[in-house]
């Protein structure tokens, strides 16, 4: 654990640890190179504060992007004023200058990264021309050095740029793309306990019914009967109101209480000629023995046929559909094919074949979706009867 802190600091640092190691090197140059000839004139104390006046400032670059290397440059001016040959004999200096000059560039701002070249360009002038031995070409020569070096981190800050923005829209786009799924599987939940509220609520509303009826048929002698049924009674109306509330809380307040009967396998004839008028033509195949389905099951099995039949329109852009119900000893198989593009409502995003995957897990059966291997797209489905 220490050795990867200790690389992951070192990845982070390093350039902070080359400041300070810059600032400990031309201090000790400054120092031994005061008595060489055109070495630096002294006094020595203002030339230590020189050095760190002119590479400390870009330990603070984080924080302060375009301040740092302005106080730096500033700096770099005024000590000129005091040690002419400082700057230009020193080998600290010219390399923390380079370092100014590409941290300008790599800047974001554009404006202040064009401002930073003319800051350093117009300190460079300084400098050269309190220099004794300064001359216009060495400035041009200097100058075409330093531009090189931020034109160069400049191209480089832009291409870092671009690709930040690029990750910010992958993630941002990954992010809406999870809080849509998370949405429709939320909405496919609320959607199944209704639908499911009609498929029970139906069965518990017959019971209690028939408990009912039964009860008053009884004869008077008969006080245990009537009494265990007066039980089945009212317990299913109690079960009935709370289920109401449930779903009541589950509603969108736009919507209605169902009153119709939910659809199931029966009526894939109207939704098949529902498809055909929409302009997809449909062919559809009953194999085996028909036989009558649970409730919940028959639903979700007529809504995997819908949302194949709507993404075949929708999204496949499908001339042709085909649906076919097959009919097995202990499940019911269904397979909706098209011509479309292959893109469907699948994997590739969709959040109706999510909420599908959904309603087929709560019966414990399969699902298989995409593109086929000839073209177009294939929604395959398997259901037990149990």
């Amino acid at each position: 654990m220490t050795r990867q802190r200790l690389w992951s600091l070192a990845r982070t640092r390093w350039f902070d640890g080359l400041v300070v190691v810059g600032a400990a090197v031309g201090i000790v140059e400054a120092v031994l190179t005061q008595d060489v000839e055109d070495g630096p004139v002294g006094p020595v104390w203002f030339d230590v504060l020189a050095i760190l006046g002119i590479t400390l400032p870009l330990l603070a670059r984080r924080r302060f992007r375009f301040g740092s290397m302005a106080v730096s440059g500033v700096v770099f001016a005024a000590s000129s004023f005091v040690d002419d040959r400082l700057i230009p004999h020193g080998v600290v200096p010219f390399l923390t200058a380079i370092a100014v000059f590409v941290l300008f560039g790599l800047l974001r701002d554009r404006t202040q990264a064009v401002a930073g070249l003319g800051v350093g360009l117009g300190v460079t002038a300084i400098i050269l021309r309190n220099d004794p031995k300064g001359s216009a070409a060495g400035f041009g020569f200097t100058a075409l050095v330093f531009s090189l070096a931020w034109t160069v981190a400049f191209a480089i800050g832009r291409k870092l740029q671009e690709a930040d923005e690029v990750k910010e829209r992958l993630a941002r786009a990954e992010r809406e793309r999870l809080e849509r799924a998370r949405a429709a599987v939320e909405e496919e939940r609320a959607r199944i306990a209704r639908e499911l509220h009609d498929v029970v609520g139906h069965s518990v509303s017959v019971m209690t019914v028939q408990a009912a009826a039964a009860r008053r048929l009884l004869r008077p002698h008969q006080e245990q009967e009537r009494e265990a049924l007066l039980v089945v009674e009212q317990t299913g109306r109690e079960a009935l109101a709370e289920m109401r509330r449930m779903v009541g809380v589950l509603r969108r307040p736009e919507e209605a209480p169902a009153l119709a009967p939910q659809p199931s396998l029966e009526h894939l004839d109207k939704l098949v000629a529902h498809t055909r008028e929409r302009g997809l033509p449909v062919e559809l195949r009953i194999e085996g023995d028909p036989v009558t389905l649970p409730a919940g099951v028959d639903l979700t099995a007529y809504r995997l046929v819908q949302e194949g039949l709507t993404n075949a329109i929708k999204h496949a852009r499908a001339g042709q559909a085909e649906v076919v119900v097959r009919y097995g000893e202990r499940d019911v198989e269904l397979i909706v094919t098209d011509d479309g593009l292959g893109g469907g409502d699948g994997d590739g995003g969709g959040h109706g074949l999510v909420g599908m995957r959904e309603r087929v897990s709560v019966y414990g059966g399969e699902l298989e979706a995409g593109p086929q291997d000839g073209g177009g797209y294939r929604l395959r489905a398997r259901l037990p009867l149990s």
